[in-house]
């Protein structure tokens, strides 16, 4: 999945960078674009934020944003200690961060927004340079892609969120009640209500999500796929996957 992902945005970088001796028609693209773009000086100054961007955060003007937002100075880039992965952008590389929480808490602040409605928000980002004739960096440009988003400041959001965020580790229903703030039991119960499946389910569901991905990824044998996904491959993973999917795993990897 990861380089599949990668490789559609590398399409459109190469999109961006062919534009770039068409700085209008550039802007009009980027201004159009369905998912939130910002691009930044070589400082790290944004200077040019799309309507998706503003309206993702709720933003009212880009004025807001431009001129007066650095991304080498944000508290919470800082708070993730990777500024200088990030730098690599400003020098010339494309860098690729996946699954990263938005920090909705300090952008409401930042911004005076009273009316986000998500719980939270994970995100695909690219940063990659536009270049000059010369390879010398003009603009960075950052692209956003939503993975998951928690709509709703409720128990049930909360506890796809902490399920999503361990699926590695093996299923614990008390820690997910917990991450929900209500008893094993009321929430089993609950969660069954809204979902239409208990918490182990969305559990399994989601971990089977994982498998199908890692399986586009024919650098991995199918052993490897399962291990990535703390799994052993054996008949009774096997037979797991084929009941959820309707197909084994060898013969959904040739279908896909």
């Amino acid at each position: 999945m990861g380089n599949n992902m990668e490789d559609r945005q590398n399409d459109i970088i190469e999109s961006f960078q062919s534009l770039f001796e068409k700085e209008e028609l550039l802007a009009r693209v980027i201004e159009c674009f369905p998912y939130p773009i910002q691009i930044y000086a070589p400082d790290g100054t944004s200077v040019l934020v799309n309507k998706a961007m503003l309206a993702e955060y709720h933003v009212i003007s880009p004025d807001m944003i431009v001129g007066k937002y650095n991304i080498f100075k944000d508290p919470d880039v800082i708070a993730t200690g990777k500024l200088n992965e990030l730098k690599r952008a400003f020098n010339g590389q494309t860098v690729f961060f996946t699954d990263v929480k938005v920090p909705l808490e300090g952008i409401a602040e930042r911004y005076g927004i009273e009316d986000l409605d998500v719980e939270a928000v994970y995100q695909d980002i690219t940063l990659f340079p536009i270049l000059d004739d010369e390879k010398r960096v003009i603009y960075v440009a950052a692209f956003l892609i939503n993975r998951r988003v928690y709509r709703g400041k409720d128990e049930i959001e909360k506890a796809k969120e902490y399920i999503e965020n361990h699926w590695l580790d093996k299923f614990n229903l008390k820690e997910t009640a917990k991450a929900a703030c209500l008893s094993k039991s009321h929430f089993t119960k609950l969660f069954k209500e809204h979902t239409g499946v208990t918490p182990h389910e969305y559990y399994i569901n989601y971990k089977i999500s994982k498998l199908k991905e890692k399986l586009l990824d024919t650098n991995l044998s199918i052993a490897q796929v399962f291990a990535a996904c703390n799994m052993d491959y054996n008949g009774h993973s096997a037979r797991l996957f084929k009941e959820r999917v309707g197909v084994p795993p060898s013969v959904y990897r040739k279908m896909s």
